[in-house]
């Protein structure tokens, strides 16, 4: 269990709800409360619970209703239901559609505690299935509550063997995602074998990934293994799935069913144990009925899918990414003239709104830019500006967004800012007062947003 699991506790009954937060605080937790449904959506992006803990009849949004905001936010946060006798049809109802558990009142204090903690060792943060820090994903830098959920995700999906869908576009990180599974995964001391699809001409793709004997063909001068064989025992990661020729597919979802392959060449089959993960920027379902990835092939290989948010969706991990990029060029560029030490906060600014159509990768390429040609040991926003070749930013002005934007407008901003309102309303270009009047509509509080170094 993690040092302080956070809860958050929603009822629309005051009473209740101080007296259970009560009770869960004095178990070591750390306990939010929120007396709306509305409320508790709005706590989710600051607090980030491990648990959430609802009642199920509630005015406005009930319990089932919220459980079904949640799921769509956060799709692994467990969730908890409280419940009238009146109501066990319906929380049943909500356990087969994926609700964690529900707990009939009156309760004792003990099963309350009890499911929570069964939650928090299945789902939690706890110090045998790291998230953050830990040796399988510390390439992946983030402080994003949506790529905490993806890694939460990609933890549970690694400690089976299931073949995993990564899809997500170009420059996302969707190899470094790949790792970070075979990383977590039983496999991990076996190898992990990468194959990008796009780089292997049509006519070799079978003695590429079968391996082929002396004299097959024209040039084989010798025996090879395949790279499928290569990664017996481990994880095959295939790069742009969707580019793989038609006819291949056919013999690679042999391959994966009998779980044996055979050199081109050869006269006997070997067999092979590995897992797979594919990875995609295209519309495999396109491409499906369209006829050009086969069916049977796409469901092989989609068991699990794991989608990358771009980064204009993890806006406030452009911080942290421009520092570490920034600290590796520096690494690799020890001769130059001038020492870069940082962004001017002008500069820090402009890649936060910039659209990033080309993601991680292109913001790697503005920071080896921007280095090489600095002149002064903090890069202003003239170089960024230079780097981008472009003027526009991501974020529309605020009076032209509608209703149904401004609370994913707001909470970008305020998780990218953590909390402070003060640079939120430069980059939204509102005064402050007006957006302390839009916060208060959507119930955001920034305080919620700003980083606590003990979690």
């Amino acid at each position: 269990m993690p040092d302080k699991a956070r809860i958050l506790l929603v009822d629309d009954d005051p009473s209740l709800l101080k007296v259970l937060a009560i009770r869960l605080q004095r178990q070591g937790y750390d306990v939010r409360t929120a007396e709306s449904g509305k409320k508790a959506l709005a706590a989710l992006p600051g607090f980030k619970p491990h648990v959430v803990i609802t009642d199920m009849r509630m005015d406005g949004m009930d319990g089932l209703a919220l459980f079904d905001a949640i799921r769509a936010r956060e799709p692994t946060l467990p969730v908890i239901v409280l419940t009238a006798h009146g109501t066990i049809p319906d929380a049943v109802d909500a356990t087969q559609r994926g609700v964690f558990a529900y707990l009939t009142k009156p309760f004792e204090r003990g099963q309350l505690v009890e499911i929570v903690e069964r939650a928090l060792r299945m789902f939690g943060e706890s110090s045998e299935e790291p998230f953050e820090d830990a040796e399988w994903s510390k390439e992946i830098i983030t402080r994003s509550s949506a790529m905490k959920t993806l890694l939460r995700e990609a933890w549970m999906v690694a400690q089976s063997d299931a073949s995993v869908l990564i899809r997500g576009e170009s420059g996302t990180g969707k190899e470094l995602l790949a790792r970070a599974i075979h990383k977590a995964s039983r496999r991990k001391d076996k190898p992990l074998v990468a194959v990008n699809c796009t780089a292997i001409p049509e006519q070799l793709f079978e003695a590429e990934l079968f391996g082929h004997e002396k004299g097959a063909f024209t040039g084989a001068t010798q025996a090879r293994e395949g790279l499928i064989a290569a990664a017996d025992g481990g994880t095959l990661f295939l790069d742009e799935i969707g580019d793989m020729p038609l006819p291949f597919q056919a013999k690679l979802l042999r391959v994966l069913q009998e779980k044996e392959v055979r050199a081109v060449g050869s006269t006997h089959s070997r067999p092979v144990d590995v897992r797979v993960i594919s990875a995609t920027h295209q519309n495999l379902e396109a491409a499906v009925a369209e006829k050009t990835f086969r069916e049977d092939l796409y469901y092989r290989l989609n068991v699990v899918t794991l989608e990358i948010p771009p980064l204009s969706k993890r806006r406030e991990d452009i911080p942290l990414l421009a520092d570490h990029l920034l600290e590796r060029a520096r690494k690799e560029r020890r001769n130059a003239a001038v020492e870069v030490t940082g962004f001017s906060k002008e500069a820090m600014e402009l890649m936060m709104s910039a659209p990033w159509p080309g993601n991680i990768r292109q913001l790697a390429n503005v920071v080896d830019q921007c280095v090489v040609l600095a002149t002064a040991p903090l890069i202003p926003a003239s170089l960024v500006q230079r780097a981008l070749r472009r003027k526009e930013k991501a974020f529309l002005p605020f009076a032209k967004a509608r209703d149904q934007f401004e609370f994913e407008y707001l909470t970008h901003l305020l998780e990218m800012t953590e909390g402070n309102v003060a640079q939120a309303a430069r980059l939204a270009e509102r005064n402050r007062s007006e957006f302390y009047k839009l916060l208060h509509k959507h119930e955001l509080e920034p305080e919620l947003f700003r980083r606590n170094d003990s979690d």
